[in-house]
């Protein structure tokens, strides 16, 4: 049994401790070496093209990293899996269209405005995200998830 002393100097010495880990890990974190941001290629097309994200509520509808509506595909890899002229065919059709029964917007973008989004994308597309663009779902690759095996 400790005395109050020892319980006192105990929880101080393990406070302590814990805080100069929390702080190491903190500085560690924030190391150069560590920034997985891609923030030194931002070009002033990707600029644009996030300001066309935002001003058209893209993500009201489709998730990027993770954040957004799940109404409509996501589009982090969405270079890797389709294409820039898939994607650019896209964005500037003037006509509304319904893939897979969910109605997409016709912005009707111009040519430029669509190099902008995709200067995005591919900017988004070089985030380091530790592997998780390595995992592909069962209904990405045609499969269908809820088949059984039976060997």
């Amino acid at each position: 049994m400790l005395s109050k002393k020892q319980a006192r100097a105990f929880f101080l010495g393990g406070t302590l401790v814990t805080f100069l880990v929390f702080i190491g890990l903190t500085i560690y974190s924030f190391s150069k070496e560590q920034d997985q941001s891609n923030y030194g290629n931002i070009t002033e097309q990707v600029v644009r093209g996030k300001e066309i994200w935002e001003a058209n509520n893209c993500m009201g509808c489709h998730t990027i990293l993770g954040e957004g509506g799940y109404y409509a595909p996501e589009l982090t890899k969405v270079l890797d899996r389709r294409g820039p002229g898939y994607v650019k065919a896209v964005l500037m059709n003037p006509i509304p269209w319904e893939p897979n029964g969910r109605k997409m917007v016709a912005y009707g973008f111009t040519e430029e405005e669509a190099d902008d989004v995709i200067a995005f994308f591919d900017w988004i597309d070089d985030i380091d995200l530790n592997g998780f663009d390595r995992v592909v779902s069962p209904l990405a690759k045609g499969e269908d998830p809820l088949a059984t095996d039976k060997e």
